[in-house]
């Protein structure tokens, strides 16, 4: 049995959510998300609550049936508190900047890095070394954040590069004569 698929999904004032057959639609304040579910799971409106349960007893349903439950809750939470990451840049001369519909990145790199901002993604600088990412949907904003990560990615020797704030690096040591 699926510990977290047992839980329902709780839906506060202000969220709507609709079930169009395995289309799980969730609309709040922040905006409007929907998910298509696996066929393994069936989906359904309890009163104020989201209860799913597994088709058939197999290992694969089970395993869907956790995830389909965190995939809800996720859209849930994204509507109403939204999602964000922050990273950190560290280096001499390294620095980030909003432009326009653009992030300006200066990496060590001959030229500047601009990363052009998605759509349903919302990214502020309020720090030139801090890069806040926020948006309603939790992959989505974890996608953006590793693809800004990965322009330069933390080295163990000296930490340059962009990390996540909470990230720890492994610091090595340097050759020794």
């Amino acid at each position: 049995m699926s510990r977290i698929g047992k839980k329902p999904v709780a839906v506060p004032q202000g969220v709507t959510v609709t079930i169009e057959e395995r289309t799980v639609k969730v609309k709040g304040p922040k905006g409007e998300l929907q998910c298509q579910l696996v066929e393994l799971v069936d989906v359904k409106l309890d009163g104020q609550e989201v209860v799913l349960s597994p088709c058939d007893d197999s290992q694969l349903a089970r395993s869907a049936w956790g995830l389909s439950r965190t995939l809800v809750a996720n859209m849930v939470t994204g509507v109403t508190d939204g999602f964000s990451k922050t990273l950190e840049i560290n280096g001499v001369g390294y620095r980030a900047a909003v432009q326009g519909s653009g992030l300006q990145l200066n990496l060590g790199y001959s030229h500047n890095v601009v990363y052009q901002i998605p759509g349903d993604i919302k990214i502020e600088t309020p720090k030139p070394t801090e890069i806040v990412v926020s948006g309603i949907d939790k992959q989505r904003v974890g996608q953006v954040a590793a693809e800004i990560r990965a322009w330069r990615k933390p080295e163990p020797y000296k930490g340059k590069g962009i990390k996540y704030v909470d990230e720890y690096i492994f610091r090595k040591e340097g050759k020794k004569k």
